[in-house]
């Protein structure tokens, strides 16, 4: 980079100071009796109401990779890196269905984790712990291209010393902002991203509007942004197009069912939905929850702007994912680019902070609770889930400083085909007993393997593996999304077995759930007249 944009740096460190401050106050923000218990470090003691549950969910879903990689996908693409923008508006019809049960069930029984669930509906330890463990390898590297996205707003700031500057210097200000997030995410547990997301959330609608409007007047209107776009994609050999050639349309339309399916199986996802006071809370937040996707629509054409403001012409080695920060120093005054590189900086504090916590709870109620401590005390378990988040944080520290960008965004492709395999057990869970868990193993380890090698087996100029999440469907011959191709083979696998096992009698493990689990909402009379529930395993 040319040198540092120092009105821009400013206004970027007074803004991360601001929501630094936020992080560490947030401990005092609805203080709890009992600090010292998961429900209050890791869920936030299930207290927040609408709109704080809305905020939280948008900080946690709509993350700096999104701000960075969408728009550099259209970018680079065209058409296709718009798939985002239909598979979130599928993902919430789809799970207004399912989640308020698991909400309700989870608020009974005093579930943290989704694989806290899949214990006490199907009485299976290993089953749970499969659950767990994906949950915690497909977080992992999408805590890690929060760090990518941060590392590309720092890029074109032009701190760090250079590329010529020792790695020690080149990665001090990451260095830096990790702490800090480490720092106030073991103080102040989900607090503190549910308050900072409320900045998050604020200066990301103000820099997309105001980038809406405000790059195509200085770049002549959305008529010359679209005749550039169209004289890029209509050049020989071009990478992408303005529309999804025909070739190519069962890949958009699966990867973006898969991907719909995919997002509420995350776990920081569920978080944020346990994390609510009442069932009517979730409801109401599946329900507004789209006026996100809106947003991300408007994001994915700055790809198009960037082409128009010539970010990256005649330059065959630049990096897509640094189109808009480019865009944004090229276009704004510097004051707005600092504004503008807050809200990507801050878009990755928030999530990565929240994914943390997820995978910390994961391993703390499904791991260590389960098998090596039973007696744990809730003192225990929040200590525990502290002492993890800082390791996920370092593990995915240490994932971006010794591996390349591409990797990242590999596994992180990989990251949502290994969750996906997760569906059938919970949502399957949530609406019928029928399943046998033995089946759901086996369908749950079809689906990982079969997935797992064929995303291995695809190439691409970037790389040799993993090089993409589309291959051929069988039986259909169409090329598709991998994931849902292994969901398929997942609950195909799931169904003959059961039906297998049931006809030979094979024991079925207790269930710990009840029909009106499913149903219950916070004060409900069945609730208060309800036998004690047993406690989460």
């Amino acid at each position: 980079m040319s040198g540092v944009n120092v009105p821009a740096l400013t206004v970027f460190v007074l803004f991360f100071v601001l929501v630094t401050v936020m992080g560490f106050l947030a401990s005092r923000w609805r203080r709890a009796d009992d600090a010292q218990h998961l429900d209050e470090w890791g869920l936030g003691g299930r207290s927040f109401g609408t709109w704080i549950t809305w905020f939280l969910l948008g900080g946690d879903l709509y993350t700096a990779y999104t701000f960075v990689a969408v728009p550099a996908a259209v970018y680079a693409t065209g058409a296709a890196g718009f798939f985002a923008v239909p598979y979130t508006i599928v993902a919430y019809p789809l799970v207004f269905l399912f989640l308020p049960r698991l909400w309700s069930v989870s608020r009974v029984h005093g579930y943290v984790t989704p694989a806290d669930f899949v214990r006490g509906r199907y009485g299976s330890k290993p089953l749970a712990l499969v659950v767990a463990l994906t949950g915690i390898l497909a977080t992992m590297p999408y805590i890690a291209l929060q760090l990518v996205g941060i590392q590309a707003v720092l890029d074109v700031l032009g701190v760090g010393g250079g590329e010529n500057a020792n790695w020690f210097v080149k990665d001090l200000p990451l260095f830096i902002a990790f702490g800090v997030l480490a720092a106030y995410t073991y103080s102040s547990g989900l607090r503190a991203p549910a308050l900072i997301a409320f900045v998050k959330d604020t200066l990301i609608y103000i820099v997309i509007i105001v980038a809406v409007i405000y790059i195509p007047m200085r770049l002549g209107g959305y008529g010359h942004i679209f005749d550039a776009v169209g004289q890029k994609f209509s050049a020989p050999k071009a990478a992408g197009s303005l529309t999804v050639p025909e070739n190519k349309q069962w890949t958009y339309a699966t990867l973006a069912l898969g991907s719909a399916m995919a997002l509420f199986m995350y776990p920081h996802s569920v978080t944020g939905v346990l994390a609510s006071k009442s069932r009517n809370t979730v409801r109401r937040n599946m329900a507004i929850m789209p006026a996100y996707s809106l947003m991300l629509g408007l994001l994915a054409l700055l790809g198009f702007m960037a082409i128009a403001a010539g970010i990256g012409k005649g330059d065959k080695k630049f990096n897509a994912q640094l189109s808009v920060p480019q865009l944004f120093e090229n276009m704004f005054p510097d004051w707005f680019t600092g504004v503008a590189f807050a809200a990507i900086g801050i878009g990755a504090l928030v999530p990565a902070a929240i994914m943390s916590i997820a995978a910390a709870n994961l391993f703390t109620r499904n791991v260590y609770k389960e098998f090596l401590k039973p007696s744990a005390t809730p003192a225990d378990e929040t200590r525990v889930a502290k002492l993890a988040s800082l390791l996920v944080k370092v593990g995915a520290l240490a994932f971006v400083m010794t591996m390349d960008k591409q990797a990242a965004i590999n596994l992180q492709l990989l990251g949502g085909l290994w969750i996906l395999q997760t569906f059938v057990s919970i949502v399957g869970g949530l609406f019928t007993r029928w399943f046998h868990h033995w089946a759901l193993f086996a369908g749950w380890a079809v689906g990982m393997i079969y997935g797992t090698w064929e995303a291995y087996d695809i190439a691409s100029p970037a790389t040799k593996h993993f090089g993409g999440n589309a291959a051929e469907i069988p039986g259909i011959g169409e090329l598709g999304y991998i994931g849902l191709t292994a969901f398929v083979l997942n609950l195909a696998v799931s169904v003959v077995l059961t039906l297998a096992l049931k006809a030979f009698k094979a024991p079925e493990s207790p269930d710990e759930t009840r029909p009106g689990d499913y149903s219950a909402e916070t004060g409900d009379e069945e609730l208060k007249n309800a036998p004690e529930p047993v406690a989460a395993h």
